[in-house]
């Protein structure tokens, strides 16, 4: 079963001064996104989810790549990147999990920005205007604390109870003026090997 899109969105925010400092770069958010018909909504419990998952993930991964790489200008461009799914409330936490924690949704963006990084998630279940959050870290460095990163919005018409909301986050920059170090900092201070911080 093709997955229903009943309307999608772009978002950019650019922030210019944060904390009264105007930013040397100014750090812009991204987000597109996709509501979309559950296609589990309505039928009861579903023991195999992989059928529209195959036929709905990868329309969706294509459409929101391209979606936020035509808004950034490149691929090359996206620094920080991430994911979300809010599924309505007739549906379950597994039915957003389903369209996003699959290698045919997250595969399109992760090549598209050249990332070799997780694309950082959220999986939350709510009705119309619910929060949508997107946390985003470095596409290439996890420990890169700069581009911890979360991006919020909302939907005032969506998700409908048998509707999902999904949707990628881009930032082309990090926060304006970081100032606490990263993760390999904090390895250092502790006396840890940062080449291999497991001990391992």
């Amino acid at each position: 079963m093709a997955i229903q899109i009943r309307k999608t969105g772009l978002q950019i925010e650019t922030t210019l001064i944060e904390g009264g400092k105007a930013a040397a770069v100014p750090l812009k958010l991204i987000t597109a996104f996709a509501v979309v018909k559950n296609p589990w909504a309505g039928r009861g419990f579903v023991e195999d989810l992989k059928p529209e998952i195959h036929a709905g993930a990868p329309v969706l991964g294509e459409l929101l790549t391209k979606m936020i790489i035509d808004a950034v200008g490149s691929g090359d461009a996206v620094e920080g990147y991430g994911k979300a799914a809010v599924v309505g409330l007739d549906g379950e936490i597994e039915h957003a999990s389903a369209l996003i924690h699959t290698l045919r949704f997250g595969n399109f963006y992760r090549h598209a920005v050249g990332a070799k990084s997780y694309l950082a998630f959220c999986n939350t279940r709510g009705g119309a205007n619910a929060p949508i959050m997107i946390p985003l870290m470095d596409k290439n460095d996890e420990g890169r604390r700069s581009h911890y990163l979360t991006i919020q919005t909302s939907i005032p018409d969506a998700p409908a109870a048998d509707e999902i909301v999904v949707a990628l986050g881009a930032s082309v920059g990090g926060r304006p003026h970081h100032r606490i170090g990263d993760r390999y900092q904090d390895l250092k201070d502790l006396g840890q090997d940062v080449a291999n911080p497991a001990g391992v």
